[in-house]
């Protein structure tokens, strides 16, 4: 993963609504959720519900897909795994292992 992906994700989860939105769609599993349904659920109005979307979409971490009328937003796991690795990545490479 480059920097400055994981700096957009970052961001993009740095906001309370989105990870809020964020959050719930992972609990959500890989089936995703009605658009409607994250409207219902943290109570967010539906235009800031779709900016909100927007960012995450742009960012990775989420997608859409419609099936007939219905939207569904679904959690990229491969995009989170990502951002955990890349944090992970140099764990501890500073710490001297002499005790």
């Amino acid at each position: 993963m480059q920097h400055e992906d994981a700096t957009k994700r970052l961001a993009e989860l740095g906001n309370t609504t989105r990870l809020a939105i964020f959050r719930y769609l992972v609990k959500a599993g890989h089936e995703g959720t009605p658009v409607g349904q994250i409207q219902q659920a943290l109570e967010i109005p539906g235009s800031t519900l779709s900016h909100h979307i927007s960012r995450l979409v742009s960012a990775g971490l989420i997608r859409q897909i419609r099936e007939s009328r219905t939207l569904y937003c679904v959690a990229q796991y491969d995009a989170l795994r990502e951002l955990i690795d890349f944090l992970r990545s140099e764990c501890c490479e500073g710490v001297s292992k002499e005790k």
